[in-house]
Parts: structure tokens; C-alpha cells; sequence
């Protein structure tokens, strides 16, 4: 019998994949794109949050078909962090599941995931087996166990690797811009005095505290980048504190654009930056998408998982015994976001902004 992503008789496909991150999503792109070039027939649903479907409705192929078809609304679960749970939901959850060939768990390495790919009835499932998950007799085949030495965007393509697809090739980021996106930004850029090249951008933010540099730091940063002749530009999502804090913080102007720009107005916007400075969150991933450049300061995020490899990006990591980690607040003093000095976070946005203008000019 033929690995399930080979057989022909497999049309419909379930990937469970409860993220609300914009990184998480992102680093999905490269694993969605390799199935539907392999597999132009298969139907390929998303089961994640409702409110993720923006984005889910962003990730497109370059021949303009969607890389997926359908999002199946995730209702939460016990064991899932991201989200509420809503029992009530369980019903139709479970209904839209039922109707496919193959469901995979896509999330993780959290055995309450592969509860809730089981729970919604396909006729086969598989997908990432946690660690010290014991997989289902007979289904060995079906199962990856979770792959920890991968970054993010490896591992899903991995999975599928496993699974049937053929194996090889590049891991591709790529983000797609559409003409509205590139009007948006030509706006923008306009509005605010902005040239390609001519700015820095700075993302102080994240949804976990762990993982939000310290604004007094950024404002260095903002300050010294400035004081080169680079334009400072500011980006978080609506209601985030942080972009404003650093402004505030900054003896030099900054333009805030947090919550100002749309999902592709703001890849817009990172691709032309000369460098982008922010914290192991979605900007740095939507960078990578683009082709921009990016310096990502990792806390107690893992650079191995998340860290993106060439030279457009670097990784800022703290030299403490404790990182990385799983908290999202700090149980003691923080001590990883005062090990990454704002002098080393400063040379490299210097070094590819350098990059840049030399791009510039050739």
C-alpha cells in the first residue's frame, strides 16, 4: 500500500493545525506548497481558529490558487493553549472532519493535539507523534515522530515528506504581494516621507512577555540607527503598548505604523526596509516571507525552531543556562533579556543595513 500522500484514492486532506501565531502559519507555507505542486488534485483543509482566517486566506500559490481550500473552524480543546474552549462548537467540528481521507496532526509535539485529530473521524490519521507519545499499532506508517533538531518550516515538510511527497528542494518562504498591497504601501511610504532603503523597522512587541526585549533597549537601538540617517519606523499589532513606548523612549522621531497597515502592507513594508529589528515573533518570519533582512532577538525562544538561516538574518541569543524555555512570563528576573546587549543587537542591523545600501547601489 502506498504512503497515503502518493495514493491516488486520497483527496481530501485535514491538516489540524491549531495556531494563532502569524510565524506558526507562515512557517506552514512552505509544507502547503510543496503538497499542492505534488498533489494539484487533493482538497487540503486548515482546521485553526476562526479568527485566523485572514491570514489562512493569504497564503496563496504564485499561479493564484489558494494553498488552501477550506478552513475548519477549531472550537478549542483541553491541553491547547492557544485559545478558549467553546463545547458547543465540538458538534460541527467533529461533522467537518469526518468527510476526509486522511487528517494529520500538525500542531506539535502535544499529545492533546493528536486527541483532537482523532476526534474528528477521518478515514485515516497521522501526522507528528510527540515525544513519548506511544503510536497506534498499525498506523507506525502514518506517524513522524516529532522532529526536534528541524527548524519550524522543515519540520511540516518533513511530515509530508514522510508521508509520500517527493522528497528534496528548497524550503520556500515566499509571501505573495498583491497589487493592492504594493498600493497600500506605496501610500504609506508617501504619507510618511519614507524611501526603500532610507528605514529601519522596529517590532518591540510579542504576545508572550518572555519574548519582549525591553523597550528602554529598543530605544537605544532606534536612537543609534536614527543618528545614522536612517527613518524609524515603528509596527505592532492594534492595542499593543510597546511600539508607543519605544516612540516615547526615543530622543529621536519615530512613525508608529502599529495596527496601521494590512498583513500585506506591512510585508511590503519589511521587504523594502534596510533591516528589520524585532523581537522571535511573526514580523521576523514575514521578513524571511518577503526577503527582507531581519536581526531577531530570541529570549527564551528557540533559534534552532525558529531562527531563519542566510545572510539577510541574524539571530540574537542570550548566554544563560535557562534559555531556551517554555514560560510565557518569567518565573524569576528576566535575566536572558539583560544578556542581549543592545551594543551586539546595534552591529548587526548596521551590518545588513550596510548590505542593503550597497544592494542599493549595485
Amino acid at each position: 500500500m502506498p504512503p497515503p500522500l502518493a495514493d491516488p484514492a486520497v483527496r481530501r486532506v485535514l491538516l489540524v493545525r491549531m495556531r494563532v501565531g502569524l510565524g506558526d502559519l507562515l512557517c506552514t507555507l512552505p509544507a502547503l506548497r510543496r503538497l499542492r505542486t505534488a498533489r494539484p488534485d487533493v482538497h487540503v483543509a486548515l482546521a485553526t481558529w476562526p479568527r485566523m482566517a485572514p491570514v489562512v486566506e493569504r497564503l496563496g500559490s504564485p499561479d493564484g490558487r489558494p494553498l488552501v481550500d477550506e478552513l475548519v473552524a477549531f472550537p478549542g480543546a483541553e491541553g491547547i493553549p492557544d485559545g478558549p474552549v467553546d463545547p458547543a462548537g465540538w458538534a460541527a467540528f467533529a461533522a467537518a472532519g469526518s468527510g476526509f481521507d486522511l487528517a494529520l496532526q500538525d500542531y506539535g509535539d502535544r499529545p492533546a493535539a493528536n486527541r483532537v485529530t482523532a476526534a474528528v473521524g477521518a478515514r485515516l490519521t497521522g501526522g507528528f507523534a510527540p515525544t513519548g507519545w506511544p503510536v497506534p499499532p498499525g498506523a507506525e506508517d502514518l506517524y513522524l515522530r516529532y522532529p526536534l533538531d528541524l527548524h519550524e518550516a522543515q519540520r511540516h515538510v518533513r511530515l509530508l515528506e514522510h508521508l509520500g511527497l517527493p522528497a528534496g528542494g528548497a524550503v520556500d518562504m515566499g509571501f505573495d504581494l498583491r497589487s493592492a498591497d504594493e498600493a497600500e504601501h506605496a501610500a504609506t511610504l508617501a504619507r510618511h516621507g519614507l524611501v526603500p532603503g532610507g528605514y529601519v523597522v522596529l517590532h518591540p512587541g510579542a504576545s508572550a512577555a518572555t519574548r519582549r526585549w525591553p523597550v528602554a533597549r529598543y530605544a537605544e537601538v532606534g536612537d543609534a540607527l536614527a543618528a545614522d540617517g536612517l527613518a524609524v519606523v515603528l509596527t505592532g499589532v492594534p492595542g499593543e503598548v510597546q511600539p508607543a513606548a519605544v516612540a516615547a523612549a526615543m530622543r529621536a522621531p519615530a512613525v508608529d505604523l502599529s495596527g496601521a497597515t494590512s498583513l500585506g502592507g506591512l510585508a511590503a513594508l519589511l521587504r523594502d526596509a534596510a533591516v528589520l529589528v524585532g523581537n522571535d515573533t511573526g514580523s521576523a518570519h514575514l521578513a524571511a516571507a518577503v526577503g527582507g533582512r531581519s536581526v531577531t532577538v530570541f529570549l527564551p525562544g528557540d533559534p534552532v525552531r525558529w531562527a531563519h538561516p542566510g545572510p539577510r538574518h541574524r539571530a540574537l541569543v542570550p548566554d544563560v543556562a535557562c534559555a531556551p524555555c517554555p514560560h510565557l512570563v518569567c518565573p524569576i528576573e528576566f535575566r536572558c533579556a539583560q544578556t542581549v546587549r543592545p551594543d551586539a543587537v546595534l552591529a548587526a542591523a548596521r551590518e545588513l543595513a550596510g548590505a542593503a545600501r550597497q544592494e542599493a547601489v549595485a
